[in-house]
């Protein structure tokens, strides 16, 4: 069967004291002649009673099909309460599949509230690296607080992901929001001589296993992998650049388009720890929810499946531009907006609106232009999907709304204007968006032509070009966001460095240098 456990069996009522964060992980035990585990172990999609444990089973990773045969192939799985398994809690059998790229997705239940556990596979004799994740609290559950990581944007061309190992030794995670940009889909372009993609732009389903093989053998991201639950979205590049529904960036609403997203969102599923529920179909939402006790309501926003076209697209040897302001224009889709109004009906402490692009309005015109410019691939080429999310937070007044974002490839800490055609008008919800991982190279504390770009946007108070990541720190009375930078990705171990602390307190959006 298909990444369930067979024989599962929960050791419901067994003595497990409650133990703290995740510990340091032990190492790998067994052998054998080809190792079936080198793209490591995942954990993700966390509830109050278990975790997805997701692995691949690939010897050769690069290889055709990983280096498998076109058969089944079984493997075993399971948690434990301690990192030495001597209390195991779930075990069983489970068949990795050809047409799932021998991919595993165990869907572990019947677990403590609130409490870290370890899992593991084996396969033909070898055990995998040995991987940690909490469980969610308890729905209503009282919380002190609670460690958050924001990461994404990572070209293997661009730089190495040194971020990640250091993101795998935060001595404090609970979970990490991926918001997208896992892999990116271009063919070799020599960016840096020691980390080039295997292959051509990814078009096939073979062409985007193989690449997202190349970035999970990567050992810093499987160290952060095996450290905590993801919480994973996608953007624009694990299927195309600025792709928008069914709309390519080179040809349009074509069958070739529509045939290679299929194939990319297909890989997608299968190197992501995720449920069944988001193996690719016509009914397949990507969207969803997750409850930190009574302190945290995380939305976890699609910005992509349901989207209107770009305002300006190629179309053959025409510029087609759309409406600006045409209210028919969505980001999420209907559906998804009366989804998140529902849930955002509830009072919890915060509620976290987890995306993956810019929200707030940005003028990123370059120095010395006298003209306003603005994206067309974020928010603020939806100005109509904006206002109904604007509207979203000011019709219930709320005033404890946190906006995750990314895809910009640098920090940025601001806020949503109440009058959104005012930046100087009054905070109605707080965004930081997260840096990219490798995206962008190096960088710098300021790209030469944005030197003068918060002079254009008074309600941004903090714009970086460096890599890195972001971890929210979160209570009852403020939310953290400490900006974390690496001083270089060219070469690996880059040294990582606080940049900033921003805080946002309970009943007052907009952040504040801490």
């Amino acid at each position: 069967m298909r990444g369930m456990l067979l024989d599962r069996r929960a050791l419901v009522g067994a003595s497990i004291g409650l133990l703290g964060a995740c510990s340091t992980l032990s190492g790998r035990a067994g052998a054998m002649r080809r190792d079936p585990f080198t793209l490591g172990v995942a954990s993700g999609d966390p509830a109050p009673d278990g975790f997805v444990i997701w692995t691949r089973l690939a010897p050769d990773p690069l290889a055709p099909a990983g280096g498998m045969a076109p058969a089944p192939a079984a493997g075993a799985g399971g948690g434990a309460a301690d990192p030495a398994f001597r209390r195991i809690v779930q075990s069983g059998e489970a068949l990795a599949m050809p047409q799932e790229a021998h991919s595993l997705h165990v869907e572990l239940a019947g677990l403590s509230p609130q409490r870290p556990y370890w899992y593991r596979f084996q396969a033909g004799g070898s055990v995998s690296d040995v991987g940690c994740a909490r469980t969610l609290p308890a729905p209503g559950a009282l919380v002190d607080r609670l460690h958050i990581a924001s990461v994404g944007c990572h070209d293997y061309e661009s730089g190495f992901f040194t971020a990640f190992g250091h993101l795998a030794r935060e001595p404090l995670l609970d979970a990490v929001f991926h918001y997208g940009d896992y892999i990116y889909e271009f063919g070799r372009r020599a960016r840096n001589p020691l980390r080039i993609h295997a292959g051509d732009e990814t078009v096939t389903l073979e062409d985007y296993r193989r690449r997202y093989a190349q970035y999970k053998a990567d050992p810093d991201l499987r160290a952060a992998h095996a450290r905590a639950a993801f919480i994973c979205s996608f953007d624009d590049h694990e299927v195309d650049d600025n792709w928008a529904a069914e709309w390519g960036k080179d040809g349009g609403a074509t069958a070739a388009f529509a045939a290679r997203k299929a194939a990319a969102l297909q890989a997608w599923y299968e190197h992501m720890p995720v449920r069944r529920a988001l193996r690719p179909g016509s009914g397949t939402r990507y969207f969803r929810r997750f409850d930190f006790g009574a302190l945290m309501r995380m939305h976890v926003l699609d910005t992509r499946s349901c989207r209107s076209n770009q305002l300006c697209e190629a179309r053959g040897d025409d510029l087609v531009c759309e409406e600006r302001d045409d209210p028919a224009r969505t980001m999420l889709g209907a559906p998804q907006e009366a989804w998140l109004a529902e849930g955002m009906d509830r009072e919890p402490g915060w509620h976290f609106i987890a995306q993956q692009v810019l929200m707030l309005p940005f003028d990123v015109r370059a120095d010395g232009a006298d003209a306003a410019v603005r994206s067309t691939d974020n928010w603020n080429g939806y100005p109509a999907a904006r206002r109904r999310m604007a509207a979203l937070i000011a019709d219930r007044q709320l005033t404890n709304v946190v906006i995750g974002s990314g895809d910009m490839h640098q920090h940025l800490a601001g806020y949503l204007p109440t009058d959104l055609d005012d930046p100087l008008s009054p905070p109605l919800a707080s965004e930081f968006l997260a840096t990219s991982i490798t995206s962008g190279g190096t960088g710098s504390p300021r790209q030469p032509h944005q030197l003068h770009t918060l002079d254009h946007n008074p309600h941004v108070k903090l714009l970086n070009n460096q890599r890195g990541y972001q971890l929210y720190r979160v209570d009852a009375r403020h939310w953290w966001a400490d900006m974390k930078v690496l001083d270089q990705v060219d070469r690996p171990r880059g040294r990582l460095a606080n940049l900033a602390t921003y805080v946002v307190e309970q009943g007052r959006p907009g952040p504040i240098l801490s």
